[in-house]
């Protein structure tokens, strides 16, 4: 997994992780097999995205493991990818594991393009996960040799030339204040990055978000954010 490497010495402090998944064995699995660690400590642990975001910045752990996919009560597929995105835009420093039962291209692509520093599967032997976790604390990249394989594969591929406009209409559906929204998830914002842009909660971006992803009749935001990056090229022409 990480090719024999030896893992960087632990620091003299002990080492503060946060655990985010729904499932409450698996969470206690990894808190016990963390704290099991004379040099680990595990700072605190959530069940919901919500949770996550609003105690990981209290306890200013090293390292966030986070489940990829909650339930529904946590937020839902891909979840995990987002508090990765929002915690690395409040706290740079904090390097995110991600913890998933499914190889996902799609996930692992998204957990990429958030900042993660770490992508394993559940089925990891305890040993390694906590190799993994000391490895990203010391500013390693861990991800899946044969799966990064495949993202990069994805990113050097040609592509296609973009088919004519077929979204006029959805967009014609957006809001002034949408479409203005839109156009800062093409520029890689968050959701508390736009709020603060605009001057408004948190809370109202991401239903505004939400709102843009069901009008655009798309199901992820790096969907949107491709359309948005469509829609400035077709507009740069005309200013």
């Amino acid at each position: 997994m990480h090719s024999g490497r030896v893992p960087a010495p632990a620091p003299a402090a002990p080492l503060r992780v946060f655990v985010l998944d729904d499932h409450e064995v698996v969470r206690r699995g990894v808190r016990d097999l963390l704290e099991a660690e004379p040099d680990i400590v595990v700072a605190g642990e959530a069940v919901t995205a919500r949770e996550a975001l609003a105690r990981v910045p209290a306890v200013r752990p090293h390292v966030a493991v986070l489940d990829v996919r909650l339930g529904e009560g946590g937020s839902g597929d891909h979840a995990g990818v987002e508090v990765c995105r929002e915690l690395r835009a409040r706290m740079p420093e904090l390097a995110c594991l991600m913890l998933t039962s499914f190889d996902d291209d799609e996930a692992l692509f998204d957990a990429i393009m958030a900042g993660a520093a770490g992508y394993v599967l559940k089925r990891i032997d305890g040993s390694d996960l906590v190799t993994a976790v000391r490895l990203v604390a010391s500013g390693e990249s861990l991800l899946d040799p044969r799966a990064t394989a495949r993202v990069m594969a994805r990113l050097r591929a040609p592509q296609p030339e973009p088919e004519p406009v077929p979204f006029s209409a959805e967009l014609e559906r957006l809001s002034p204040r949408e479409l203005e929204i839109l156009e800062l998830i093409g520029e890689g914002l968050t959701n508390r990055q736009i709020a603060e842009r605009l001057f408004l909660a948190e809370k109202t971006i991401k239903n505004r978000v939400s709102s843009i992803l069901a009008k655009l009749g798309v199901g992820r935001r790096v969907q949107a954010a491709l359309l948005a990056g469509r829609l400035k090229e077709q507009q740069a022409p005309r200013r």
